[in-house]
Protein backbone atom coordinates (compact mmCIF):
# COMPACT_ATOMS: atom_id res chain seq x y z
CA UNK A 1 0.00 0.00 0.00
CA UNK A 2 1.10 3.74 -0.44
CA UNK A 3 1.53 5.73 2.23
CA UNK A 4 0.49 9.58 2.09
CA UNK A 5 3.20 11.92 1.34
CA UNK A 6 4.48 13.36 4.82
CA UNK A 7 3.88 17.22 3.18
CA UNK A 8 0.49 16.66 2.54
CA UNK A 9 -1.21 19.10 4.99
CA UNK A 10 -4.79 18.67 6.09
CA UNK A 11 -7.20 21.89 6.51
CA UNK A 12 -8.21 21.97 9.90
CA UNK A 13 -11.98 23.08 10.54
CA UNK A 14 -11.12 26.63 11.84
CA UNK A 15 -9.61 27.26 8.93
CA UNK A 16 -12.17 26.43 6.27
CA UNK A 17 -14.15 28.59 8.70
CA UNK A 18 -11.87 31.58 8.47
CA UNK A 19 -11.64 31.56 5.02
CA UNK A 20 -15.25 31.22 4.82
CA UNK A 21 -15.91 34.35 6.43
CA UNK A 22 -13.68 36.06 4.68
CA UNK A 23 -15.71 35.56 1.68
CA UNK A 24 -18.93 36.73 2.73
CA UNK A 25 -16.86 39.59 4.13
CA UNK A 26 -15.91 40.43 0.96
CA UNK A 27 -19.33 40.02 -0.86
CA UNK A 28 -20.79 42.66 1.59
CA UNK A 29 -22.18 45.67 -0.55
CA UNK A 30 -20.16 49.00 1.32
CA UNK A 31 -23.61 50.87 1.25
CA UNK A 32 -21.68 53.98 2.38
CA UNK A 33 -19.06 53.92 -0.19
CA UNK A 34 -21.70 53.84 -2.59
CA UNK A 35 -23.97 56.61 -1.02
CA UNK A 36 -20.24 58.95 -1.05
CA UNK A 37 -19.85 57.81 -4.65
CA UNK A 38 -23.36 58.87 -5.26
CA UNK A 39 -23.33 62.19 -3.71
CA UNK A 40 -20.03 63.22 -5.39
CA UNK A 41 -21.36 62.39 -8.38
CA UNK A 42 -24.42 64.46 -7.53
CA UNK A 43 -22.27 67.25 -6.39
CA UNK A 44 -20.28 67.44 -9.72
CA UNK A 45 -23.46 67.66 -11.87
CA UNK A 46 -25.12 70.02 -10.04
CA UNK A 47 -21.46 72.13 -10.01
CA UNK A 48 -21.73 71.92 -14.05
CA UNK A 49 -25.66 72.57 -13.99
CA UNK A 50 -24.41 75.46 -11.61
CA UNK A 51 -21.05 76.72 -13.15
CA UNK A 52 -21.51 76.18 -16.94
CA UNK A 53 -24.48 74.82 -18.46
CA UNK A 54 -28.22 73.35 -17.98
CA UNK A 55 -31.09 71.63 -20.07
CA UNK A 56 -33.96 73.72 -19.83
CA UNK A 57 -37.63 72.64 -21.38
CA UNK A 58 -40.33 75.28 -22.73
CA UNK A 59 -43.54 74.73 -21.05
CA UNK A 60 -45.48 77.68 -22.65
CA UNK A 61 -46.03 79.65 -26.10
CA UNK A 62 -44.58 82.81 -25.27
CA UNK A 63 -41.34 82.44 -27.40
CA UNK A 64 -43.11 80.63 -30.82
CA UNK A 65 -42.26 81.02 -33.74
CA UNK A 66 -38.76 80.41 -32.41
CA UNK A 67 -39.17 78.03 -29.41
CA UNK A 68 -42.59 75.47 -28.97
CA UNK A 69 -43.43 74.09 -26.21
CA UNK A 70 -41.66 70.58 -26.05
CA UNK A 71 -38.22 72.10 -26.70
CA UNK A 72 -35.27 70.93 -24.80
CA UNK A 73 -32.27 73.18 -24.98
CA UNK A 74 -29.36 73.92 -23.63
CA UNK A 75 -29.03 77.22 -21.63
CA UNK A 76 -25.18 78.61 -20.40
CA UNK A 77 -24.80 80.10 -17.35
CA UNK A 78 -21.38 82.21 -17.52
CA UNK A 79 -22.03 84.56 -20.44
CA UNK A 80 -23.13 87.23 -17.98
CA UNK A 81 -21.06 85.96 -15.24
CA UNK A 82 -22.42 84.28 -12.20
CA UNK A 83 -25.29 85.58 -9.35
CA UNK A 84 -27.87 83.34 -7.01
CA UNK A 85 -30.06 82.72 -10.20
CA UNK A 86 -27.27 80.78 -11.51
CA UNK A 87 -27.68 77.77 -9.06
CA UNK A 88 -29.49 74.50 -10.00
CA UNK A 89 -32.52 74.65 -8.37
CA UNK A 90 -31.88 78.44 -7.23
CA UNK A 91 -30.99 77.14 -3.57
CA UNK A 92 -28.99 79.95 -3.32
CA UNK A 93 -31.06 83.10 -1.27
CA UNK A 94 -32.35 86.06 -3.73
CA UNK A 95 -29.53 88.62 -4.27
CA UNK A 96 -28.22 91.62 -5.96
CA UNK A 97 -24.55 90.07 -5.76
CA UNK A 98 -22.90 89.17 -9.16
CA UNK A 99 -19.42 87.50 -9.63
CA UNK A 100 -17.78 87.92 -13.48
CA UNK A 101 -20.59 90.15 -14.23
CA UNK A 102 -21.36 91.11 -18.02
CA UNK A 103 -24.39 92.33 -20.44
CA UNK A 104 -26.04 90.61 -22.63
CA UNK A 105 -26.40 92.38 -25.99
CA UNK A 106 -30.00 93.01 -27.83
CA UNK A 107 -31.51 90.19 -29.26
CA UNK A 108 -29.89 87.36 -26.76
CA UNK A 109 -32.55 84.80 -25.61
CA UNK A 110 -32.29 84.58 -21.78
CA UNK A 111 -33.89 82.88 -19.03
CA UNK A 112 -34.62 84.55 -15.69
CA UNK A 113 -36.85 84.54 -12.45
CA UNK A 114 -39.55 86.41 -11.52
CA UNK A 115 -39.44 88.56 -8.32
CA UNK A 116 -42.80 86.81 -7.15
CA UNK A 117 -41.40 83.33 -8.39
CA UNK A 118 -39.17 80.74 -7.82
CA UNK A 119 -39.85 79.42 -11.60
CA UNK A 120 -37.63 80.36 -14.75
CA UNK A 121 -38.69 82.25 -17.30
CA UNK A 122 -37.51 82.57 -20.98
CA UNK A 123 -37.67 85.72 -22.79
CA UNK A 124 -35.64 87.93 -25.34
CA UNK A 125 -33.27 90.93 -24.48
CA UNK A 126 -34.96 93.81 -25.96
CA UNK A 127 -33.82 97.11 -24.42
CA UNK A 128 -30.13 97.06 -22.29
CA UNK A 129 -28.83 99.55 -19.38
CA UNK A 130 -29.63 103.38 -20.51
CA UNK A 131 -31.81 102.72 -23.46
CA UNK A 132 -34.93 104.77 -23.98
CA UNK A 133 -38.46 102.16 -25.35
CA UNK A 134 -41.36 102.75 -25.90
CA UNK A 135 -44.17 100.64 -27.72
CA UNK A 136 -46.76 102.71 -29.70
CA UNK A 137 -49.79 99.89 -31.11
CA UNK A 138 -47.68 97.25 -30.76
CA UNK A 139 -44.32 98.50 -31.80
CA UNK A 140 -40.97 98.91 -30.59
CA UNK A 141 -39.85 102.99 -30.32
CA UNK A 142 -36.34 101.89 -28.98
CA UNK A 143 -33.90 105.37 -28.23
CA UNK A 144 -36.52 107.58 -30.09
CA UNK A 145 -36.77 105.29 -33.48
CA UNK A 146 -39.33 102.70 -34.37
CA UNK A 147 -37.83 99.22 -34.71
CA UNK A 148 -38.38 98.00 -38.15
CA UNK A 149 -41.48 95.53 -38.20
CA UNK A 150 -41.67 93.79 -41.45
CA UNK A 151 -44.57 91.56 -42.51
CA UNK A 152 -43.59 88.09 -43.46
CA UNK A 153 -45.00 84.74 -44.43
CA UNK A 154 -47.29 83.70 -42.45
CA UNK A 155 -46.22 81.00 -40.03
CA UNK A 156 -47.83 77.30 -40.21
CA UNK A 157 -46.67 75.41 -37.02
CA UNK A 158 -47.93 71.73 -36.49
CA UNK A 159 -51.12 71.69 -34.35
CA UNK A 160 -50.04 68.94 -32.45
CA UNK A 161 -53.32 67.33 -30.99
CA UNK A 162 -51.78 66.07 -28.24
CA UNK A 163 -49.72 69.36 -26.93
CA UNK A 164 -51.04 70.42 -23.14
CA UNK A 165 -50.50 73.28 -21.07
CA UNK A 166 -51.54 74.28 -17.37
CA UNK A 167 -51.18 78.43 -18.40
CA UNK A 168 -54.85 78.60 -17.45
CA UNK A 169 -54.61 76.79 -14.05
CA UNK A 170 -55.69 74.20 -15.65
CA UNK A 171 -54.37 71.70 -18.44
CA UNK A 172 -55.42 72.29 -22.15
CA UNK A 173 -54.52 72.29 -25.12
CA UNK A 174 -51.53 74.67 -25.79
CA UNK A 175 -53.15 75.94 -29.14
CA UNK A 176 -57.09 76.88 -27.54
CA UNK A 177 -55.83 80.74 -27.86
CA UNK A 178 -55.32 80.07 -31.89
CA UNK A 179 -57.94 77.56 -32.41
CA UNK A 180 -59.58 80.00 -34.70
CA UNK A 181 -56.56 80.04 -36.46
CA UNK A 182 -56.40 75.99 -37.27
CA UNK A 183 -56.49 74.70 -40.49
CA UNK A 184 -56.08 72.04 -42.62
CA UNK A 185 -53.40 72.06 -45.67
CA UNK A 186 -54.50 70.25 -48.83
CA UNK A 187 -51.23 67.71 -48.00
CA UNK A 188 -53.64 67.24 -44.72
CA UNK A 189 -51.46 68.74 -42.57
CA UNK A 190 -53.24 70.47 -39.72
CA UNK A 191 -51.30 73.38 -38.59
CA UNK A 192 -52.04 76.72 -36.85
CA UNK A 193 -51.23 79.54 -39.07
CA UNK A 194 -50.55 83.06 -37.52
CA UNK A 195 -49.39 86.40 -38.76
CA UNK A 196 -45.60 86.79 -38.30
CA UNK A 197 -43.19 89.76 -38.70
CA UNK A 198 -39.86 89.85 -38.52
CA UNK A 199 -38.09 92.95 -35.87
CA UNK A 200 -34.46 94.19 -36.48
CA UNK A 201 -33.15 95.55 -33.25
CA UNK A 202 -30.07 98.33 -33.64
CA UNK A 203 -27.01 96.27 -33.90
CA UNK A 204 -28.78 94.38 -36.79
CA UNK A 205 -30.48 91.51 -34.45
CA UNK A 206 -33.42 90.00 -36.14
CA UNK A 207 -36.19 87.45 -35.50
CA UNK A 208 -39.72 86.62 -36.02
CA UNK A 209 -42.10 87.70 -33.90
CA UNK A 210 -46.10 86.78 -33.51
CA UNK A 211 -48.60 89.37 -33.58
CA UNK A 212 -52.04 88.27 -33.82
CA UNK A 213 -54.19 90.17 -31.93
CA UNK A 214 -54.36 93.99 -33.34
CA UNK A 215 -55.50 95.42 -30.10
CA UNK A 216 -53.50 93.82 -27.69
CA UNK A 217 -54.21 95.33 -24.27
CA UNK A 218 -49.92 95.41 -23.68
CA UNK A 219 -49.22 97.54 -27.21
CA UNK A 220 -48.87 100.87 -25.94
CA UNK A 221 -46.05 102.10 -23.08
CA UNK A 222 -45.19 105.05 -22.45
CA UNK A 223 -41.47 106.10 -22.37
CA UNK A 224 -39.26 104.86 -20.22
CA UNK A 225 -35.37 104.38 -19.25
CA UNK A 226 -33.98 100.84 -18.57
CA UNK A 227 -32.12 101.63 -15.51
CA UNK A 228 -28.33 100.38 -14.81
CA UNK A 229 -27.74 96.56 -14.29
CA UNK A 230 -31.26 96.11 -15.59
CA UNK A 231 -32.90 94.65 -19.27
CA UNK A 232 -35.90 95.08 -20.72
CA UNK A 233 -37.64 91.52 -22.04
CA UNK A 234 -40.11 90.66 -24.57
CA UNK A 235 -41.40 87.35 -25.57
CA UNK A 236 -41.64 86.65 -29.27
CA UNK A 237 -45.10 85.65 -29.35
CA UNK A 238 -46.43 89.65 -28.36
CA UNK A 239 -50.02 88.84 -27.47
CA UNK A 240 -49.61 86.09 -25.54
CA UNK A 241 -46.15 86.87 -23.05
CA UNK A 242 -46.14 88.12 -19.38
CA UNK A 243 -42.76 89.64 -19.72
CA UNK A 244 -41.52 93.27 -18.93
CA UNK A 245 -44.59 94.80 -20.08
CA UNK A 246 -46.72 93.26 -18.04
CA UNK A 247 -47.14 94.26 -14.17
CA UNK A 248 -46.06 91.28 -11.44
CA UNK A 249 -49.40 91.43 -10.20
CA UNK A 250 -50.83 89.78 -13.43
CA UNK A 251 -47.65 87.69 -13.70
CA UNK A 252 -45.08 89.68 -15.98
CA UNK A 253 -42.11 90.51 -14.74
CA UNK A 254 -43.39 94.38 -13.80
CA UNK A 255 -40.74 96.51 -15.70
CA UNK A 256 -37.31 96.06 -16.49
CA UNK A 257 -35.19 93.11 -14.60
CA UNK A 258 -31.72 93.44 -12.82
CA UNK A 259 -29.52 91.51 -14.36
CA UNK A 260 -28.56 89.68 -10.68
CA UNK A 261 -32.05 87.86 -11.78
CA UNK A 262 -30.98 86.72 -15.06
CA UNK A 263 -29.41 83.09 -14.93
CA UNK A 264 -28.20 82.80 -17.95
CA UNK A 265 -27.85 82.63 -22.10
CA UNK A 266 -30.26 79.81 -24.27
CA UNK A 267 -28.02 78.32 -26.50
CA UNK A 268 -29.64 75.90 -28.91
CA UNK A 269 -32.29 73.54 -28.89
CA UNK A 270 -31.33 69.61 -28.39
CA UNK A 271 -34.43 68.20 -29.32
CA UNK A 272 -38.17 68.94 -29.19
CA UNK A 273 -41.39 66.66 -28.53
CA UNK A 274 -44.61 66.99 -29.95
CA UNK A 275 -46.94 66.22 -26.96
CA UNK A 276 -47.72 62.39 -28.19
CA UNK A 277 -44.60 61.21 -26.14
CA UNK A 278 -45.50 58.66 -23.07
CA UNK A 279 -43.79 57.33 -19.78
CA UNK A 280 -41.97 54.63 -21.80
CA UNK A 281 -39.06 56.46 -23.77
CA UNK A 282 -39.60 54.25 -26.76
CA UNK A 283 -42.99 56.25 -27.31
CA UNK A 284 -40.35 59.47 -27.75
CA UNK A 285 -38.72 58.40 -31.12
CA UNK A 286 -42.58 59.00 -32.74
CA UNK A 287 -43.11 62.14 -31.18
CA UNK A 288 -39.61 63.72 -32.23
CA UNK A 289 -39.79 67.14 -34.26
CA UNK A 290 -38.20 66.91 -36.89
CA UNK A 291 -35.87 69.52 -38.44
CA UNK A 292 -35.56 71.40 -34.95
CA UNK A 293 -32.69 69.55 -33.09
CA UNK A 294 -29.55 71.66 -32.62
CA UNK A 295 -30.86 74.64 -33.89
CA UNK A 296 -29.27 77.81 -32.93
CA UNK A 297 -30.91 80.13 -30.21
CA UNK A 298 -28.97 83.01 -31.07
CA UNK A 299 -30.12 85.78 -32.96
CA UNK A 300 -28.75 86.53 -36.54
CA UNK A 301 -26.95 89.55 -36.93
CA UNK A 302 -27.57 91.54 -40.28
CA UNK A 303 -24.27 92.84 -41.68
CA UNK A 304 -25.62 96.09 -42.15
CA UNK A 305 -27.67 98.19 -39.04
CA UNK A 306 -31.31 98.84 -40.37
Amino acid sequence: MTEPADDILIAEPAELSDATAEEKSADKVDWLGEIRGLAWMLLAVLTFHSFIAKPFYIPSISMMPNLLVGDRLVVSKFPYGWNWASASFHVLQRGTWRVLPGTPQRGDIVIVVPRNRTDDLIKRVIAIPGDRIALVGGQIVLNGQPVPQMAETDVQLDADPKLMCDEHQMKSWCYDDFNIAARTLPSGRKVIELPTYREVLPGGATYLIIKDNPHDAFDDMPELTVPAGHVFLMGDNRDHSADSRVPILSDGLGGPVPLSDVGGRAEFVTFSLDGSQQLNPLTWWSALRSGRSWTSLRAVHLTKEK
